[in-house]
């Protein structure tokens, strides 16, 4: 423990979700450890703190003396590692359970007062998904291992670097008609930065260790959001729900010229993620939720505007040039 300045250790701290609790914690005041593979791709982080105040160090979440050095005097630590899919390098079961749980052993080695790992909304052990059925394994282990940690399982996350909103934009770009998988699936988009203000409040306040479900103010099926991207950039497509059975189709193929290239051809889908989508992500009535940490969720029209624009037909100029025209 830290005699001083209070030391955070984020595991993924330079990632979508990392990022913004890293620069969250530098403006409260702590020191921060961005603990990552390849720090000399991480350097980004260094100005969200004073001079030395944030640091990227080598950490690989698969190797305990890795871990055991970057968290040894640490008073917080966060976990917002995870994989979308497995690759032949990392699996759903390295990553999701044995990391989190070598994480969260080591936490009350060092005797670490507060450890928030982020999970996912949807994770349960009964679920057909992979993703799902080992996010809530972690959980599990996590909280066996330290019962005060507060695990976040949020619904889809958006904010300038998400995966989800930026692709269905670009896609936009080239394609008259945007094909759509799990059309009418529901989600609750939360906003990354409400995230990370609950990771704040977790780690600076008092907050009774468990598993809490985090969404933003507004539920929409995956067929609104496209729409809902259209808006923002001002383009017309036409939205098609691609059947189940063609998915699958596509996504084990996809899975095959992965297997064939040896890893250098990504699949652009798996079956694992077919599975994921065809699930409603929504926060459940009972769940405890951002108001537990006092956050109000920001909503998608408030934020999207500000880094679709660029896809629009004439970017931040779209506006002026209509007005032009009139």
């Amino acid at each position: 423990m830290s005699n001083t300045t209070p030391i955070v250790t984020i595991f993924g701290g330079s990632g979508f979700v990392g990022r913004y609790v890293a620069q969250r914690m530098a403006r409260a005041g702590w020191r921060v450890r961005v603990a990552v593979r390849r720090p000399n791709e991480a350097m980004h982080v260094k100005p969200y703190g004073d001079v030395g105040q944030v640091e990227p160090i080598l950490c690989n979440v698969r190797d305990e003396a890795s871990l055991r050095r970057v968290i040894e005097g640490a008073d917080a630590v966060v976990n917002c590692v995870g994989i979308l899919q497995e690759t032949k390098f990392q699996s759903f079961e390295d990553v999701h359970v044995d990391a989190a749980e070598m994480i969260a052993n080591l936490c009350t080695e060092a005797g670490v007062s507060k450890l928030v790992h982020i999970s996912a909304l949807g994770a349960s052990a009964e679920s057909d998904s992979r993703y799902f059925e080992t996010k809530a394994e972690g959980d599990l282990l996590v909280l066996e291992a330290m019962p005060n940690a507060v695990v976040l399982r949020p619904s889809v996350i958006f904010g300038a670097e998400d995966q989800l909103f930026n692709r269905l934009a670009s896609f936009s770009l080239i394609s008259p008609v945007l094909p759509l998988l799990g059309a009418e699936t529901q989600f609750q988009p939360v906003y990354v930065d409400d995230i990370a203000a609950a990771v704040e409040v977790a780690v600076c306040g008092v907050i009774t260790g468990g598993i809490y479900e985090l969404g933003g103010p507004e539920v929409a099926t995956m067929r609104s959001l496209a729409q809902t991207v259209m808006n923002v950039t001002g383009r017309r497509r036409v939205v098609w729900a691609m059947p189940m059975w063609l998915a699958h189709k596509e996504a084990w193929s996809s899975e095959m010229i992965e297997k064939l290239s040896g890893g250098l051809i990504p699949a652009i889908i798996t079956r694992d993620q077919l599975k994921v989508l065809q699930v409603d992500n929504v926060v459940s009535k009972a769940a405890a939720d951002l108001a537990a940490f006092g956050v109000e969720p920001t909503a998608m029209t408030s934020v999207l505007d500000g880094y679709l624009y660029h896809y629009r037909a004439k970017g931040q100029f779209t506006a002026m040039t209509a007005s032009a025209r009139k």
